[in-house]
C-alpha cells in the first residue's frame, strides 16, 4: 500500500457510522508482538473523544519511532480512557499466541476506567459482553485502532529496550524480539534466556538440539 493510498483511507468511517447510531463511547483494540521470539504480547484499548485530531496517525508499524513516541503521549493526553494488557511468554507457551492475544485484549479492556459501548478490533474476533466490529487492516482503517496500536507498540518496545540492557547480545533494542539474523546467531552462541518463547520454532529447535 502506497503512502498516497494510506492518506486516502477514510479512517473515521467506522467511528462516524457508530456515532450516527448514537453510540459515543467507541473503543479501538490492537495488539503488538505476535511474531517475536522474546517477551510478552501487548494489547491496548482506548476511547477517543469525537473532537480527536492527530495529523498523520496511522498503523504504528508505518510510523517512525520519534513519531510514535510523540503520538503515544498525545493519545494518552487526549483519550477519554485507555488500558494496556500484557501477557508474558510463559502464558504464550502455555495457551498459544492466538489465545494469549485474546487474553491481552481482554485485559486491556478490563484496565479501562470507562466501559465502552462498542469495540472496534483489528482483524480478530473477541468474545466479550460488548458489541464488537472486527476490521481487516483495522489499524489503517480506524483512527481508534491506530491509536491503540501506537499505545501497544510503544509500551512493548520500551519493555524490550529495558530487557536489552540486561542482555545486549541479542540486539533486542533493534529487533524487539523478532528473529533477525543477529538474534538467531546470538541464540546459537549464547543460548536462550528466560524471556524466550519456548514454543516458537527457533527457540524450540535450540532446546531440542542442546
Amino acid at each position: 500500500m502506497t503512502k498516497k493510498e494510506i492518506e486516502e483511507i477514510d479512517n473515521y468511517q467506522y467511528e462516524r457510522k457508530l456515532r450516527e447510531q448514537g453510540i459515543k463511547l467507541i473503543a479501538g483494540i490492537d495488539e503488538v508482538g505476535r511474531g517475536p521470539l522474546v517477551g510478552p504480547v501487548v494489547a491496548a484499548c482506548c476511547i477517543l473523544p469525537e473532537t480527536f485530531e492527530l495529523d498523520g496517525l496511522t498503523d504504528s508499524k508505518k510510523l517512525s519511532e520519534k513519531k510514535r513516541d510523540y503520538f503515544f503521549e498525545e493519545i494518552k493526553k487526549q483519550a477519554i480512557s485507555y488500558g494496556i494488557g500484557i501477557i508474558d511468554e510463559k502464558k504464550i507457551d502455555e495457551v498459544n499466541i492466538y489465545e494469549a492475544t485474546k487474553l491481552a485484549m481482554k485485559e486491556a479492556l478490563q484496565n479501562m476506567s470507562i466501559k465502552p459501548e462498542h469495540v472496534l478490533i483489528d482483524a480478530m474476533p473477541l468474545d466479550i459482553d460488548i458489541p464488537t466490529t472486527s476490521i481487516i487492516k483495522g489499524d489503517l482503517k480506524s483512527i481508534t485502532i491506530s491509536a491503540a496500536s501506537v499505545l501497544a507498540k510503544v509500551t512493548r518496545d520500551r519493555m524490550l529496550k529495558e530487557l536489552d540492557k540486561k542482555y545486549p547480545m541479542y540486539d533486542l533494542k533493534h529487533n524487539v524480539g523478532y528473529p533477525t539474523k543477529k538474534h538467531l546467531e546470538a541464540i546459537e552462541k549464547y543460548g536462550i534466556i528466560e524471556e524466550h518463547r519456548k514454543s516458537y520454532g527457533p527457540v524450540k529447535k535450540y532446546i531440542e538440539t542442546h
